[in-house]
């Protein structure tokens, strides 16, 4: 049983020590130059202006919300798509409703105004 694993073993050690190896040169010979501005805070290429625990809009999280409900519905559709031969009239019903609910959730987020960024 040990034959077998054997290799796997070894493969892992090996990438483990490359890893560590890798990571120990880099800390190592790296250059260490450190000033001002690279030891400065950086948020999108401008000073900081607040406090990091400052609280975001409830619109930020509206906005991940509806990314992730359309990202799902993907990932939904192309499963449905290869297997519509095999399910049939009923998995084409299942679907218009998945989609119907999914479209009434988008119209009830446009018109509560989860979309406008004014």
């Amino acid at each position: 049983m040990l034959t077998e694993y054997f290799p796997i073993l070894i493969f892992l050690l090996i990438a483990t020590g490359m890893g560590v190896g890798m990571m120990a040169a880099g800390g190592i010979l790296g250059p260490r130059r450190p000033n001002s501005a690279k030891l400065s805070t950086y948020e999108c290429g401008f000073e900081s202006f607040d406090d990091a625990r400052m609280k975001f809009d409830v619109r930020f999280y509206l906005v991940a919300i509806l990314f992730i409900i359309f990202d799902l519905e993907i990932a939904f559709l192309f499963p449905w798509a290869v297997a519509l031969d095999a399910i049939g009239m009923t998995g084409l019903i299942a679907m218009a409703v998945f989609l119907a609910i999914l479209v009434i959730g988008f119209i009830y987020e446009w018109n509560k105004g989860a979309l406008e960024w004014e």
